[in-house]
C-alpha cells in the first residue's frame, strides 16, 4: 500500500473505529432509512390492494423511490457529519498539519460515506423484499448505475455544504441536514418532471437526480432503460462534482490564509 492509500485508510480507520466502540451509531445508521422506508411501505401496500393495476404500478414505483432516495441522503450525511465529526473533536486542523493532503481527505469522506450508506440502505432494502416483496433488483443492471449516480450527486452536494460550513462556521451546519430536503421536490422523487410547472421543469432537469427518477419510474412501469436519462445524469454528475470541488478547495484555501481550520464551528 503506498503512502497515499495509507493516510486516506488512516481517516477512514478513525470514523471506523468510533463505530465500532458505540453501537447507537450503527443502528442510527439504519434507524432512518428503515423507518422511511417501512412508513412508504404501508402506503404502497395500501395502494397495491386497490384493485387496480395502476395503483399496483404506482405502489412500487413509491416505494422505489423512496429507497433509491435514502442512497442519496446518506451518501451526502455520511460525508458531511464525518467532516463535522473532525470539527466536533477540534482535529480539523491536526490534519491539515498532517502529511495528509485534501484529496485524500475528501477520499477518506467518500469512502466513509459509501460505507455509511450500505449500512443505512442495505437493510431497508431487505426489509422492502421480506415485508411487501418489493425487488428493487428487478431495475435490472441498471440499477448500480442509478445508485452510483445519487450517491456522486449526494458527494458533489456534500463538497458544497462543507465549504459554506468552512466559510461560514457553524451557522451554516445545519446544511448537513437539511440541504436535501430542500431539493427533493425538484428530483421528481416520487412523480414526474412533467408534473411541475413549465418554468420549473428545467430546474429539476439540472439535477442529476431528477434523471434518474424518470428512468427507475420507466424501468419498474415499462421495463424499458432510457440511456438518455442515465447519460444526462451521470454527465451532471461531472459537472457537479467538478464545480463543488474547485468551490471547496477555494473555500480550503481562504480558511488556511485566515487561520480559521482550528476555529471552525466556534
Amino acid at each position: 500500500m503506498n503512502a497515499s492509500l495509507r493516510r486516506v485508510w488512516g481517516l477512514v480507520y478513525r470514523h471506523l473505529a468510533l463505530f465500532r466502540r458505540s453501537p447507537p451509531r450503527v443502528i442510527e445508521l439504519a434507524y432512518w432509512p428503515t423507518l422511511q422506508m417501512v412508513v412508504w411501505g404501508f402506503v404502497t401496500a395500501y395502494l397495491a390492494g386497490l384493485q387496480n393495476d395502476l395503483a399496483s404500478v404506482a405502489a412500487g414505483v413509491l416505494i422505489g423511490g423512496v429507497l433509491l432516495w435514502e442512497a442519496t441522503l446518506r451518501a451526502q450525511m455520511g460525508f458531511s457529519i464525518s467532516f463535522l465529526e473532525e470539527i466536533w473533536s477540534r482535529n480539523l486542523g491536526h490534519l491539515f498539519v498532517s502529511p495528509l493532503r485534501p484529496a485524500e481527505m475528501v477520499a477518506a469522506l467518500m469512502v466513509m460515506s459509501l460505507l455509511r450508506t450500505l449500512v443505512g440502505v442495505v437493510p431497508a432494502m431487505v426489509l422492502a423484499f421480506l415485508l411487501y416483496a418489493f425487488n428493487i433488483l428487478a431495475v435490472g443492471p441498471a440499477l448500480v448505475a442509478f445508485f452510483a449516480a445519487l450517491i456522486v450527486m449526494g458527494w458533489a452536494v456534500a463538497l458544497g455544504v462543507t465549504s459554506l460550513i468552512m466559510r461560514y462556521g457553524a451557522g451554516a451546519e445545519a446544511l448537513a441536514w437539511s440541504v436535501l430536503f430542500g431539493i427533493a421536490p425538484f428530483a421528481c422523487v416520487f412523480y414526474p418532471v412533467s408534473v411541475l410547472p413549465l418554468w420549473l421543469q428545467p430546474v429539476a432537469l439540472v439535477l442529476p437526480a431528477a434523471h434518474v427518477f424518470e428512468g427507475m419510474r420507466a424501468a419498474l412501469t415499462d421495463g424499458v432503460l432510457l440511456w438518455g436519462h442515465l447519460a444526462a445524469a451521470w454527465a451532471l454528475n461531472i459537472a457537479w462534482i467538478i464545480g463543488m470541488a474547485a468551490l471547496f478547495m477555494g473555500q480550503l484555501r481562504v480558511a488556511r490564509v485566515r487561520g480559521a481550520l482550528i476555529n471552525i464551528g466556534e
